[in-house]
C-alpha cells in the first residue's frame, strides 16, 4: 500500500460477521493533479514541449524575465496559449525581475495584454506588482523570492499566492514540512537542469563585478568562472578551478519521493536551452511520471492528450555538467563540477591506444560526426569532432592531446540529434464518435478523453444503401489528421442501412472537430485573484536582501507592517555586503567539514581569487550549513 500522504484519506472499516470476515474499505479523496512544467525559449520550443508531454510551459515576455535573452512578443505567447489550451496545458509567463519606478507603467500594460490573451498565471519576484493597476491574473511566487521556510511560504499563501516555487536547495524533509504547513498551496520544485550556486534572488556577484544584475535577468555567470583558493597567509590550496560551478540537477530517480513530500509541479530548468534539449528532457520526465501514475492512482496528469516522441529519451545525451539530485537528502559533497562548466555529456569509455592519426577506445559505439571531449592532463576540457570510426578506431578531424587511459565523453551524438530533428508528431486527444440517424438526417456526437462533448446535426434526405456503409463511415470519420484529435472508435446506430456520402461525412467531421477544438479552449478556466497586503509580513525590517527597487514594493511592505526597508543592492550597494549565500560548501567538497570532524592544515579565512585579480572572502556558517561569499 502506498505511504499515507496529505492527498490520501485512508479509512479502515472492519465488519465482523458470523464467520469473522473482515472487509477492508479504502476511501480516497479526489486524486491530486500533478504537473510537468517545461521551459519555452520561444513559440516553437513551447509547442515542442507540449507535443512531448508538458502539462504546462513557462515562457518569458519581451522584458522583465530572469532570462533576458529569452524574450517573446505578446503575439507569439497568444499563439502558444491557444495551442496549449486545446489540451488543458497551462502557460505561465515570467515577470520575475525586480522593477524600477520608471518601468511600472510598461509592466502594467504588459500584464494587461497577457491577461487579455488568456495567460494562466505570472511568475513574479517583485512585490511591487501587487500594488500596480493590473487585472486579477493569478500570481506565482518565483524562486527568486527566496522561498525556503514554512513561515515564508505560509505568508505567501495567506496573501493570495496559489503557488510557490521553492528554493532548489531544500531537502525532502523541508519540502514535507512546508507542504504540511500549507497543504492547499501548490508547491513547484525544480527537477532537472542547471544549478545556481547561490540561493536564487540572493546573488549579487554579477552586479558587483560586472554591473549586470541577476535580479534583472542579466547574470554574467560569475559562478562558472575559474578561481584559485588561498588561505589567510596566501598559501595556494587550489589553483584555477571552477570552485563555484555545480553539476546539473537530475532528480528523475526521486520523483516518487518528491510526490509524497507534496510537490505539485515538477519544473525543468532551461529557458535558454535549445529545442532538442526541451524535447528530450520533457519526453523523458513525461515517461517517468506516467510510469508512477500507472501504479499510484492518487496522482494523475493535469492535462490531456497522447504524445508520440520520435526517439527514445536519454537525458545524458543532452547538455549536462554531470548529474546530482542536489540536497534532497541534505548535505552532499558531490554537487560540484570543478573541472569545467561546459557540457561533458555521456561517458563512452577509456582510451586504450594512441597513434599519430587515431586512437582506440573501449565501451560505447561512436558515430562519424560525433562531438567528444576529455579532461587533459592540465585539467582543461578538450573537445574535438570525430571524422570517422572504424571498429574501435577513432579518427578525429585533428588529433587532440589525448593519452592512453583518458576517459572519453560524448557531448554531441549526431545520430540522436538527427532523430530529435525529425518533424514532431502533434499531440492528440482521443475522441469517440457516435453517428445516429434522425428524422431530418444524421447526428454526429463526439466525446474526448478530457470529457468534453458536443454534437452536430446535418439535414439530409436519406435513402437506403445497396450495401453496408459502415466501413466507409468509419474510414471517413477517422480522417482527423490536421486536427488535434485521434478517433479511437466510431459507433453507428441506424434504423436502416442508410447511404451516407463521403462528402457529407467529411463536412460533418470538419464541423465537429472545429466545434470540439473551440470547446476545449473555452474549457480552460482561469480563476482570477488578487494579492492582499494586509497580512503581517514575517519580518519588521528588510535589508538589501529584500530586493525592494520601487515605490510600489516599498508601499506593499509598509502596509504589511515592515518598519525599515533598505533599497535593493542594484540601487545602493551596502559596504561589505555578502554577494552569495550558498548551500554548496567548498570545505565540504574538499573533505574538511567540521561537522564530520574533519580538519585541514591551512589558516582561515579562505579567499577566492579570480583571474582578473579580484579577491572574495569565504565565511562558513556551520550551524546553518551556509557558505557566504563576501566582497
Amino acid at each position: 500500500m502506498p505511504p499515507l500522504s496529505a492527498t490520501r484519506w485512508h479509512f479502515f472499516c472492519y465488519l465482523r460477521g458470523r464467520n469473522s470476515l473482515y472487509s477492508y474499505c479504502i476511501f480516497m479523496l479526489q486524486p491530486r493533479k500533478i504537473e510537468l512544467l517545461a521551459p519555452a525559449r520561444n513559440l516553437e520550443t513551447g509547442i515542442a514541449a507540449i507535443n512531448h508531454g508538458a502539462d504546462a510551459v513557462y515562457i518569458g515576455a519581451a522584458q522583465f524575465g530572469a532570462r533576458q535573452a529569452a524574450g517573446n512578443s505578446v503575439e507569439d505567447i497568444a499563439k502558444l496559449v491557444e495551442y496549449a489550451h486545446i489540451f488543458g496545458v497551462k502557460v505561465y509567463v515570467t515577470i520575475n525581475t525586480i522593477i524600477y519606478d520608471d518601468e511600472i507603467a510598461e509592466v502594467e500594460n504588459l500584464i494587461t495584454d497577457l491577461y487579455n490573451i488568456g495567460v494562466d498565471a505570472l511568475i513574479i519576484q517583485d512585490m511591487g506588482i501587487a500594488g500596480m493597476d493590473i487585472p486579477p491574473i493569478p500570481l506565482h511566487a518565483s524562486t527568486q523570492m527566496d522561498n525556503r521556510t514554512p513561515e515564508k511560504v505560509k505568508y505567501l499563501s495567506a496573501i493570495g499566492f496559489p503557488r510557490v516555487v521553492l528554493a532548489r536547495e531544500l531537502s525532502l524533509e523541508q519540502i514535507k514540512e512546508i507542504h504540511t504547513a500549507v497543504p492547499d498551496t501548490e508547491l513547484e520544485v525544480f527537477v532537472h537542469g542547471a544549478l545556481c550556486v547561490s540561493y536564487s534572488g540572493q546573488c549579487y556577484a554579477s552586479q558587483h563585478c560586472f554591473g549586470r544584475s541577476a535580479n534583472r535577468g542579466e547574470c554574467a555567470q560569475f559562478c562558472r568562472l575559474p578561481f584559485s583558493l588561498v588561505d589567510s597567509e596566501g598559501t595556494e590550496v587550489v589553483r584555477d578551478k571552477h570552485l563555484l560551478s555545480l553539476k546539473d540537477m537530475n532528480r528523475s530517480d526521486r520523483i516518487e519521493d518528491m510526490l509524497d513530500a507534496g510537490v505539485t509541479s515538477f519544473k525543468i530548468e532551461g529557458r535558454l536551452k535549445d529545442i532538442s534539449y526541451v524535447k528530450n528532457i520533457t519526453a523523458y520526465y513525461r515517461s517517468r511520471l506516467d510510469e508512477i501514475f500507472a501504479r499510484r492512482k492518487e496522482y494523475v496528469r493535469s492535462s490531456a492528450g497522447k504524445v508520440f516522441p520520435q526517439f527514445t529519451p536519454a537525458p545524458e545525451k543532452s547538455f549536462n555538467r554531470g548529474f546530482t539530485d542536489y540536497m534532497l537528502n541534505g548535505d552532499k559533497n558531490d554537487i560540484a563540477s570543478f573541472d569545467t562548466p561546459k557540457s561533458k555529456g555521456e561517458y563512452v569509455g577509456k582510451v586504450k591506444f594512441v597513434s599519430r592519426s587515431f586512437f582506440t577506445i573501449t565501451g560505447s559505439t561512436l558515430n562519424n560526426g560525433d562531438g567528444t571531449c576529455f579532461v587533459a592532463k592540465n585539467g582543461k576540457l578538450c573537445g574535438f569532432r570525430i571524422n570517422r570510426v572504424e571498429g574501435n578506431r577513432v579518427f578525429p578531424q585533428s588529433m587532440p592531446p589525448i593519452e592512453s587511459g583518458d576517459e572519453l565523453f560524448r557531448n554531441y551524438d549526431i545520430e540522436f540529434e538527427r532523430r530529435l530533428a525529425r518533424p514532431d508528431t502533434p499531440r492528440r486527444l482521443s475522441v469517440e464518435f457516435s453517428l445516429t440517424d434522425t428524422p431530418q438526417g444524421f447526428l454526429l456526437h463526439a466525446k474526448s478523453e478530457a470529457g468534453v462533448e458536443c454534437s452536430i446535426e446535418q439535414l439530409f434526405d436519406k435513402e437506403v444503401a445497396r450495401s453496408s456503409q459502415n466501413g466507409n463511415i468509419i474510414t471517413q470519420l477517422k480522417k482527423c489528421g490536421n486536427t488535434p484529435f485521434d478517433v479511437e472508435s466510431v459507433n453507428i446506430s441506424f434504423e436502416k442501412d442508410w447511404f451516407v456520402p463521403s462528402s457529407l461525412l467529411s463536412e460533418m467531421r470538419r464541423s465537429i472537430c472545429d466545434k470540439l477544438t473551440g470547446l476545449h479552449i473555452a474549457a480552460n478556466k482561469r480563476i482570477d485573484m488578487r494579492l492582499n497586503s494586509t497580512f503581517p509580513y514575517i519580518k519588521e525590517e528588510l535589508t538589501y536582501l529584500g530586493n525592494v527597487a520601487n515605490d510600489k514594493a516599498n508601499e506593499f511592505y509598509k502596509s504589511a507592517g515592515v518598519k525599515e526597508i533598505a533599497p535593493a543592492f542594484e540601487l545602493r550597494q551596502p559596504e561589505g555586503a555578502t554577494l552569495m549565500f550558498c548551500k554548496h560548501c567548498i570545505k565540504k567538497s574538499m573533505g574538511w567539514c567540521s561537522k564530520d570532524g574533519k580538519r585541514h592544515g591551512y589558516k582561515e579565512p579562505f579567499y577566492l581569487l579570480s583571474a582578473d585579480g579580484k579577491r572574495f572572502r569565504l565565511v562558513f556558517d556551520c550551524n546553518e550549513c551556509v557558505m557566504k561569499v563576501e566582497c
